[in-house]
């Protein structure tokens, strides 16, 4: 490749396989968590450093040369939504590159080579590449044949960080732009019966502090005023080293969740932090002892993931509480953080779940407000689907969901008064 005389402060670069159109613009579609929006995060900011200019990836006046479509796999329905992205991508910008990566791709990746023969697919073994895959459609080096070489990857499943938000076609970036999605932590292995995140994102890894505190202090200097720590599984962070225990416990770690925000406290000038979304059997004295003596700067909110308020189903789920766990669970982040916002989710419907045991699910949601309300209804492991019920199932989801919605509002209600 061989680059051009700037333009109006952009570098046109051009690409033999592409024939004469230069690389000009590129769009990110995002679809998914945070860990999918704090990492395209950083390809964002790559393509601006390398001179390239960001736009809408769904047409109209100004069509990208490059879009970059980050899928999602959590639910069949998101699965749906990124191969219609990836569809309307390359209807929106017919002459693009389009590069399709993240979880959707790693689990299902002929679905994609058929929506886009023309799309190059990058899934997650192979994302300390994306990088440099964009850099073989932008830069000045190529990978073999122009595709990934696959050659450099050392590890399995690895992780990007990085921040900055605009240019990012998720429908936040316009409400987020004081707000800053860190990425420390990737991959899980708990393998929850519902849920497909370990074969799409891989066991638990985590960034360096010295990666994370870098990443903070970059969105610092880009205006932001709020920091969001993002992880798959973030309290299972371990500073980037850990003595594994029984079914992913850690026995020793280099840091914990804990020692990081601490950091972050007493290492930068953030004015506001917080997570994003933990395990309720891994907010610990620790983590809730730094939280309390980091306020007002680390702010009044949980995110408990509930699943059911029935032991039956948490024991059928694979998950690692009771019902009465996660109760004390509120209780003490009550007991210690003043004013606390705690949210959770719940996932209706699942596959042998009764009325009796959708009823716990509510009460206990209604316990001390622990639950806004949030729904959820997951993409299910093998183990789920053997205990399925079909269309039972589906139906009860719809007719559980009602009085879901009604609590949501409720809730609402009484934050608004």
């Amino acid at each position: 490749m061989s680059g051009l005389p700037p333009t109006n402060g952009r570098t046109e670069v051009r690409d033999p396989s592409r024939g004469s159109r230069p690389v000009r613009t590129a769009a990110i579609v995002n679809l998914g968590c945070k860990v999918n929006q704090a990492e395209m995060e950083s390809a964002a900011r790559h393509l601006r450093e390398r001179g390239v200019g960001l736009v809408s990836g769904n047409g109209g006046a100004a069509s990208a040369d490059l879009v970059v479509v980050n899928t999602c796999t959590v639910t069949a329905e998101a699965d749906a939504k990124s191969r219609h992205a990836v569809r309307r991508a390359r209807r929106a910008n017919p002459g693009a590159e389009i590069v399709v990566t993240g979880c959707s791709v790693q689990v299902g990746r002929d679905a994609f080579a058929e929506a886009d023969p023309a799309a190059r697919l990058v899934d997650n073994r192979h994302k300390d590449q994306l990088l440099t895959e964009l850099e073989a459609l932008i830069g000045d080096g190529k990978s073999a044949g122009g595709r990934l070489d696959v050659a450099r990857i050392g590890a399995a499943l690895p992780t990007l960080s990085g921040v900055e938000i605009d240019g990012i076609d998720d429908g936040r970036a316009a409400v987020e732009r004081t707000r800053a999605f860190i990425k420390v932590q990737d991959g899980c292995s708990f393998f929850c019966t519902y849920c497909i995140i370990p074969r799409a994102r891989g066991a638990e890894r985590s960034l360096s502090p010295a990666t994370v505190l870098a990443d903070i202090r970059r969105a610092l200097r880009a205006g932001h005023r709020e920091i969001v720590l993002t992880g798959i599984n973030i309290g299972t962070y371990d500073g980037g080293w850990s003595e594994r225990g029984f079914r992913g416990s850690h026995v020793r770690s280099t840091l914990t969740l804990a020692g990081l925000v601490r950091r972050i406290l007493d290492e930068t000038d953030v004015e506001r932090i917080r997570i994003s979304s933990i395990e309720p059997q891994h907010v610990d004295d620790e983590l809730l002892r730094v939280w309390t003596d980091g306020a007002p700067r680390t702010l009044p909110h949980v995110h408990l993931p509930l699943q059911s308020g029935d032991d039956g189903v948490l024991r059928r789920m694979g998950r690692r509480y009771l019902s009465a766990d996660y109760a004390r669970v509120v209780e003490r982040v009550r007991a210690a953080i003043p004013a606390v916002a705690v949210h959770g989710d719940v996932i209706v419907g699942f596959p042998a779940e009764d009325d009796t045991a959708w009823r716990r699910s509510v009460r206990l949601s209604l316990f001390g407000a622990a639950w806004d309300g949030r729904r959820s209804h997951g993409r299910r492991g093998r183990r789920a689907d053997e205990e399925g019920s079909g269309g039972r199932a589906a139906g009860a989801r719809r007719h559980r969901s009602r009085p879901a919605g009604r609590i949501t509002r409720r809730r609402a209600r009484r934050r608004a008064l």
